[in-house]
Formats: structure tokens, sequence, C-alpha cells
């Protein structure tokens, strides 16, 4: 019976976003930051079977090539920095271009990640399901994965909910067995990657 981690990519991104730019530091490059340092520090006293970061798939949208080629170029970039540092990514869903209403009644581009929460959610209703893990930790703060993580603790599957210092999620935290806060001097420090660790 395994403890696996699953982190919901960009939901992770845009937490961490948040803590950098309140700290008014630069913008993160995320193929260089040590994911593997930040998780190894913070869940320490955990053995963890498996590591597994989830990201929509972005397609090129005919409004905004270069900024499409852009995000899929980093998150090609990220996928390979990642898997490099021991983790496995799964794309599902989309990243979707829309319009929307801009603060000057101006429509704009916007694009929004979709499914990738479902995906997840079903994943650890079927490890559960087929008996494959003893523990789930969840690295996300959306609040529509609570009604799974309630099914994986009807069939006595542990979670923890590893959130942020800032604006954790008190559902999820509420919903799970147990709740691990990253705080934000951690984040920072692991802004760059080790050398050795992009070699391995």
């Amino acid at each position: 019976m395994q403890t696996i981690l699953l982190v919901d990519g960009e939901n992770l991104k845009g937490k961490m976003r948040t803590v950098f730019k309140e700290a008014r530091k630069p913008m993160i490059v995320w193929n260089e930051y040590d994911f593997r340092g930040l998780f190894d520090k913070v869940l320490k006293d955990i053995k963890i079977d498996k590591k597994v970061f989830y990201f929509a798939r972005i397609k090129e949208h005919e409004r905004s090539i270069e900024k499409s080629k852009e995000l899929i170029e980093e998150q090609r970039l990220l996928k390979t920095h990642l898997e490099a540092q021991g983790f496995e990514v799964i794309l599902s869903g989309r990243v979707r271009g829309q319009m929307e209403d801009g603060y000057d009644g101006k429509k704009v581009l916007v694009f929004k990640e979709k499914g990738v929460d479902v995906k997840i959610a079903v994943d650890m209703v079927s490890l559960a399901c087929d008996k494959k893990v003893m523990e789930i930790i969840l690295t996300s703060s959306d609040s529509d994965l609570q009604p799974a993580i309630k099914e994986i603790r009807r069939r006595k599957i542990s979670c923890l909910y590893l959130g942020f210092e800032t604006q954790p999620n008190k559902g999820i935290s509420y919903t799970t067995n147990k709740t691990i806060l990253i705080r934000d001097s951690e984040l920072f420090e692991f802004e760059k990657a080790q050398p050795t660790l992009l070699k391995s």
C-alpha cells in the first residue's frame, strides 16, 4: 500500500505567484525551481512512493498564436524539469483561450484551465477503490475536490492536505485527515534548482 502525492500544478503555480508577488520578489522561472527540494523538506517525515503533477494540455489559440506557443514551450520545459526531479507528469483536460470583458469594457483573451480537477478526483477515487494506496497527499486548494476527499475517506484511505500558510482552503482542511501548510520562507528557499538535481 502506497503513499502518493498528487499536485494540481496550475493551482500550485497560482498560489506561488501570489506569495512571490506579495513579497515583491521576481517572477519564478518554473523550469529552474527546486520542486523536489521543497516537497522533500515540507514532507520530510513521510515516505512517499509516488509523486504526480497534473497540468492541462495547452492548445494554440487562433487569436494569440505567439502567446500560445510561448505557453506550450514553457509547459514542455517544466514537464522535462519535473520528470528529471522524479515526478510523474500527467497532462489532462485543456487550457482554452476565451474572450472575456476586460476592466475597460473591451474584450480580452483569457486562458483558462478545464478538466484537471476532474482527472485528479477520478484518480483519487480509483486508487482508493483498487486499494492501491493507504494515504493520498493532496496539493490543491480547489474546493471541487471535496467530494472525492470524502469518498476516499469513506473507504478508509487517509488524505493529507498540503496547502499554504497564505490563504489555506479551510473547507479542504476540514475535510481531510490532516493539514500541513507550506511557509512562505520555504517557498523562497528553493527558488533555484541545484545543478545536480537537473542531471539526475
